[in-house]
């Protein structure tokens, strides 16, 4: 028998994409009797409730009024019956096998989350695939350090989760780089399966990508102000003049015309997470530039 999965979904005002979706766990390659799909409707005001109800035979439908990411996740989480979670995104889809790759790594007791592949949505146009570098695993597990993992496609044995005490409700993003800090220091390890596939909807143009860069940038000071000792140990600054550097050497490349077209995705989406990181700063009283 292979392990029993809850697979949950936080989906907030997703009536234009949850469908699909769903559709995509329902047709995992995976037994049905060892699969569980619980979607948390995250206080939507518009017509979530009324497509999810129509699978209300084959999920499970949790609401949860509280407003928030972190929120939706540990209700998700709390009314789940299986020992291994996985996380999606009301914005994404699985590929058929993807549970069947991403599951048997956590086999190894020390392992605490797996994080796999996740793709832009096809078709896509340049800068939705630019968003596959933005939510790249590979790179934020196998490469940054400390490493970290994003629910998009994300699963974990349940009691880890609980013993280091779930998603901070307190953060409205970045729980997950959160959580995975401090499964990090339980003592636990973050892996990277390449083959366990997720198709993401990623921002489609420029105005999207700079806001999903400040986005970052602003929710990450509380993050790290949080774990600012962890990160020290790691080399962790709170003002990197490298980057400030390198953003004003692509910016003069992108105004002259000589940046490619990779560097002026990259140019964009970083001045908007410095940015953030700026705005941030000022309002969680934590300087981290």
């Amino acid at each position: 028998m292979k392990p029993a999965v809850s697979v949950i979904v936080p989906a907030h005002n997703a009536e234009h994409t949850v469908a699909e979706t769903v559709c995509s766990l329902l047709a995992l390659d995976y037994p049905k009797e060892c699969l569980e799909i619980v979607v948390v409707d995250n206080a939507s005001t518009d017509g979530t409730a009324a497509v999810l109800a129509r699978y209300a035979d084959r999920i499970r439908v949790v609401r949860e009024t509280r407003r928030g990411r972190s929120q939706a996740r540990n209700a998700g989480l709390r009314a789940t019956r299986f020992p291994v979670v996985a996380f999606i995104d009301a914005d994404c889809t699985a590929a058929p096998d993807w549970l069947a790759y991403i599951v048997p790594r956590l086999e190894d007791p020390s392992v605490g989350v797996v994080g796999g592949k996740i793709l832009g949505k096809r078709p896509c146009n340049a800068v939705e695939e630019f968003g596959e570098w933005v939510h790249d695993h590979a790179r934020s597990i196998n490469t940054l350090r400390p490493p970290y993992a994003v629910t998009p496609n994300w699963a974990s044995r349940r009691r880890v989760l609980m013993e280091v005490g779930a998603f901070d409700e307190k953060l409205w993003r970045g729980g997950d780089c959160d959580l995975s800090y401090r499964i990090l220091q339980a003592g636990y390890r973050l892996v990277y399966e390449d083959r366990a596939l997720v198709f993401h909807r990623n921002h489609p143009n420029l105005r999207g990508l700079f806001r999903e860069g400040f986005a970052h940038g602003f929710h990450s000071v509380p993050v790290i102000r949080k774990h600012r000792a962890f990160l020290r140990d790691f080399g962790h600054r709170p003002i990197s003049l490298k980057r400030y550097k390198k953003l004003a050497a692509n910016i003069a490349k992108t105004l002259s015309g000589e940046a490619d077209a990779r560097t002026r995705l990259e140019t964009i989406f970083e001045a908007g997470k410095r940015a953030g990181k700026i705005c941030g700063s000022i309002r969680f009283g934590w300087i981290d530039l």
